[in-house]
């Protein structure tokens, strides 16, 4: 479609709209579209714009030839001509759409229009998050701002849903209907996305800032520990009366070093919450770290100040706010549902086929007698949009007003009568949609990796779908008692698939085999997915991606034989000890030759030859290629000792001997061009700086130059008398460490 004809499109809908469309939401969109028109003219300068697009959810992302790396084709090839050049690539190419659904509740009008935004303007698809977001893919940047204005009719903002701001709220999708929660968390959720929706306050964050809300300290649907600010539903009695109040955490989060939350105030009653999250965000905003991206996150600043002090800011902060009676409107009907059917108890005789098997995983029992919650799996996350609009429908008739999306890439229906199971079983199977295993092991969690996003270094969604299809045709022999753990995989460090938190993580890398490159994933435990992501899990080592069903295989198998009565995944691995599962895997580590098994050289749903792209050459030599072999191999070694510390009580040493990983890392590297380098720290140091920080030979997109300052950091300060918890952190930039060491050799090896 030509510009003029897209441009009339856009006027057509703007009209159509105007009077559905709330007026600042409108005119907001007015100003993004002249902003377009602008960056078309040159007269906008290029990093202005992309934290402008990305401020209204328009991101970039990774495309061959029209086509996502899992094969799905887009519906239109013609992508347009580049209107402008430079660091701003969203002209060139359709990019990615994020689209803002606070605690993850949809009505079903909103639905509809989603599901035809993304067969209009996307490739069909519509993906759930595990922030319970939707992403359309291969949306041209010209129909964004037609893509605001019908959803803005329907009451959806894309507003803030990336960039430097505070991104989706999310909260528990059973709100209100949750026998384990101490109250409905929605109004509150409801009330915080749109009081700081576009505040003024909130609009000079180094990067972005994430909030979620728990009705309950024992499940997982808040995660309150991975966020920048994690609120747990309380309660207390004052003189008599219950007072609804939480538990607020701060300076959580995953990324590449995760943190967990820490307890700001174990009650903080309702009308103090938004003062004091607006007290929070002033002292991050002036506090926070701007030029570092890297350590822009809140937890950092936290981890900086420690605690007290960041506590005693922001009481501060509090105490200078002017009283503002919005504070305290909560809308205490937000987000409760209203049944269409009346309570009535699942019905004897025989079921449809396979439903028993799906009520058993899917569904669950409601606060209210005579309902039930069905959880609809979603394979990686996807729904079609002619699914999404009979799912509209279904619910319509059956349960009420809204959807709800799930961090687990799901939805949940809500207010399902019980006697209306079965017919509801047969609705969602005629769309193929009726898939047990809902929260179990065959429910994947993925980001989206190498099809779509361009810091994706392995193929996560790839994976996933590989072990789905496997373990539903029965070819993954996992022992039937592990059915409950969790599996979760991110294509890179980053942990959009949150790894860190499941049962087993797998997080994508890539290695280097005689020249080439070769898919690999670094298999995670310890993390505990209960309790609001209790624990956090450290990798124990890399294994080739096509090995990993083994892998899956090889240790579920081991724990399900060997575990004490009722012992969790997490307590087995803690007492068996790191070594013994390192010893497991061994044998699954090496990568047969090329000419022996190419499929190992190539991903899962991508049968090219594995790349992660032209990130740069730098220098090798001969013979030395071998010592810097060694050399990375002892870092990982040393790496993994300290792990073994940690288990062993020893945070120090277990921080120190992370430390020295690094060093072992960076004399490999140096090694390639310093032969002769010895063994003092302060040389090693200097050289490593010298010639791969300072010529950014070290860096990639995906890193930058902050994997380089983990080394910098601890050199200048040694980290003598940590905790536990800090010594996990030095750990998980240790492996970050050696990760980019690894991949700066591979590039040096491919410019050899």
């Amino acid at each position: 479609m030509s510009q003029a004809s897209k441009t009339t499109v856009a006027g057509d809908w703007k009209r159509a709209l105007e009077d559905q469309i709330e007026p600042e939401l409108g005119r907001e969109i007015d100003i993004f579209e002249t902003q377009l028109e602008l960056k078309r003219q040159g007269k906008i300068d290029d990093k202005v714009f992309a934290e402008t697009r990305l401020r209204r959810g328009a991101y970039g992302q990774r495309y061959d030839n029209g086509k996502r790396h899992d094969g799905v084709t887009h519906r239109d090839l013609a992508f347009p001509t580049p209107l402008t050049k430079g660091p701003d690539t969203q002209w060139d190419a359709p990019g990615m759409m994020r689209i803002k659904i606070p605690y993850g509740l949809m009505t079903n009008e909103q639905l509809d229009v989603l599901a035809d935004v993304a067969e209009e303007h996307a490739d069909g698809i519509l993906h759930v998050t595990t922030r319970q977001d939707i992403q359309l893919h291969f949306v041209h940047l010209d129909d964004t701002p037609t893509i605001m204005r019908r959803l803005g009719a329907v009451g959806i903002t894309t507003r803030e849903a990336c960039g430097n701001s505070v991104r989706n709220v999310t909260g528990c999708p059973r709100a209100g209907v949750c026998g384990d929660e101490a109250f409905d968390t929605s109004p509150y959720a409801d009330r915080l996305t749109y009081y700081f929706l576009g505040h003024p306050d909130i609009q000079d964050f180094g990067r972005k800032f994430k909030i979620s809300f728990s009705g309950c300290g024992q499940h997982s649907c808040g995660l309150a520990t991975i966020h920048d600010i994690g609120l747990i539903a309380r309660t207390r009695e004052v003189d008599g009366q219950v007072q609804r109040g939480f538990e607020f955490r701060v300076g959580g989060g995953l990324g590449a070093v995760p943190h967990q939350a820490q307890v700001f105030d174990e009650f903080v009653p309702e009308d103090e919450l938004l003062p004091l999250c607006q007290a929070v965000f002033r002292v991050f905003a002036r506090l926070g770290e701007k030029k570092n991206r890297s350590r822009a996150r809140l937890k950092f600043l936290v981890s900086k100040l420690k605690l007290d002090e960041f506590k005693r800011l922001v009481l501060e902060e509090r105490a200078s706010l002017s009283d503002d009676e919005q504070w305290r409107l909560f809308d205490l009907e937000r987000g409760t549902d209203t049944p269409v059917r009346e309570a009535s108890e699942l019905p004897d005789g025989p079921k449809p086929d396979g439903f028993d098997a799906w009520f058993a995983t899917n569904v669950s029992a409601q606060k209210q007698p005579g309902y039930s919650i069905a959880t609809v799996k979603l394979p990686l996350g996807d729904l079609t949009g002619d699914q999404t609009r009979a799912l509209a429908n279904i619910a319509r008739d059956l349960t009420g007003d809204t959807v709800r999306a799930t961090v687990e890439q799901n939805v949940v229906l809500r207010w399902v009568s019980n006697g209306d199971l079965p017919e509801l079983y047969e609705r969602l199977a005629a769309l193929g949609l009726a898939e047990a295993g809902a929260s179990t092991v065959s429910d994947i969690t993925a980001c989206p990796g190498t099809d779509t996003c361009k810091l994706g270094i392995a193929a996560s969604r790839g994976l996933a779908g590989e072990l789905t299809v496997r373990l539903r045709k029965n070819k993954l022999d996992l022992p039937p008692d592990v059915g409950n753990l969790r599996i979760k995989t991110s294509g890179c460090h980053n942990s959009c698939g949150q790894h860190h938190v499941a049962d087993i993580g797998l997080l994508g890398v890539s290695r280097a085999v005689k020249g080439r490159r070769v898919p690999h994933f670094q298999l995670v435990l310890g993390g505990q997915w209960s309790e609001n992501a209790a624990s956090y899990g450290l990798p124990i080592g890399a294994v080739p991606s096509k090995r990993v069903p083994q892998v899956l295989e090889l240790v579920t198998r081991y724990y399900a034989d060997n575990r004490d009565d009722g012992e969790s995944i997490q307590a087995f691995f803690k007492r068996i000890g790191r070594a013994k599962v390192r010893a497991l895997i061994q044998d699954l580590v090496a990568v047969p030759a090329y000419e022996d098994d190419p499929s190992f050289y190539s991903d899962w749903g991508d049968p090219r030859e594995f790349t992660i792209g032209d990130l740069g050459v730098g220098e090798c030599a001969g013979e030395v290629v071998t010592l810097a072999d060694f050399g990375l191999a002892d870092s990982e070694r040393e790496v993994f000792e300290a792990q073994i510390k940690l288990d062993e009580d020893q945070p120090s040493a277990a921080a120190k001997q992370a430390y020295k990983a690094m060093l072992e890392a960076a004399k490999a590297l140096v090694k390639l061009q310093n032969p002769d380098i010895g063994s003092d720290e302060q040389a090693i140091v200097s050289e490593f700086r010298t010639r791969f920080h300072d010529t950014k030979v070290f860096h990639d997109p995906f890193a930058g130059a902050k994997f380089a300052h983990y080394l910098f950091r601890t050199h200048e300060q040694p980290p003598n008398g940590v905790d536990a918890e800090g010594a996990r952190q030095h750990i998980g930039e240790a492996q970050l460490f050696i990760e980019a060491a690894h991949a700066c050799y591979a590039r040096m090896n491919e410019g050899a």
